[in-house]
């Protein structure tokens, strides 16, 4: 049943799971201190339809391949991991141009389809199916109670990230600043590359 222990219990894990560091949060503040909050919300709305999406695919059984097939989740690992390296790569020297209108954010359908080798939205995903997912309401209502929630809470926290790099863009006019936060930015993608590998 659809109650407010409930409302209270999925708000709080979405909140913990979406504001903290990861690879989309990563991602959306390069893009707010390239591109603006607002060139962003693109991005920052791809991240939150394409996860709802994802949640409620795994709410209606497409979590079970991952449960029964483990090593799926390690070619997706693997998959971000590489991914995660080369934005790094690129995130090196990316700042000498930034207030240049080059290259562009990312789309809605391209942070959307991210979600899918994101590991860290894919256990966000599982872990709501198994221990959040209301199996007493008939399964539509399961599945969009989850979905809906997982959009209304992940906006508002992932637009921190967007909002928190457009702010900090004037500071990467200091040529040491600006190299210290492409470095920071590159080192903090391993790192979350290195963390989703050995967990």
């Amino acid at each position: 049943m659809i109650d407010i222990a409930l409302v209270v219990a999925i708000v709080s894990y979405y909140t913990v799971m979406f504001i903290t560091p990861g690879p989309n949060n990563a991602m959306l503040t390069i893009s707010g201190l390239k591109f603006g909050f607002k060139r962003s919300l693109p991005h920052i709305t791809g991240i939150s339809l394409g996860h709802a999406l994802q949640v409620s695919l795994i709410c209606t059984g497409l979590g079970l391949i991952l449960i029964n097939k483990p090593e799926f989740q390690m070619i997706l690992k693997w998959l971000c991991f590489f991914y995660l390296i080369y934005l790094a790569y690129q995130m090196i020297g990316s700042l000498k141009d930034y207030k240049k209108d080059t290259g562009r954010p990312l789309n809605i359908y391209e942070a959307a389809l991210f979600q899918w080798v994101n590991p860290k939205a894919w256990t966000i995903a599982i872990t709501v199916a198994s221990g959040f997912m209301p199996l007493e309401e008939k399964l539509w209502i399961a599945v969009v109670f989850t979905g809906l929630m997982s959009s209304l809470v992940s906006f508002p926290c992932i637009s921190l990230w967007a909002l928190f790099g457009s702010l900090i863009k004037n500071l990467v006019s200091n040529p040491k600043l600006k190299r210290s936060f492409e470095y920071f930015f590159a080192l903090l993608l391993v790192s979350t590359g290195i963390y989703l590998i050995l967990n």
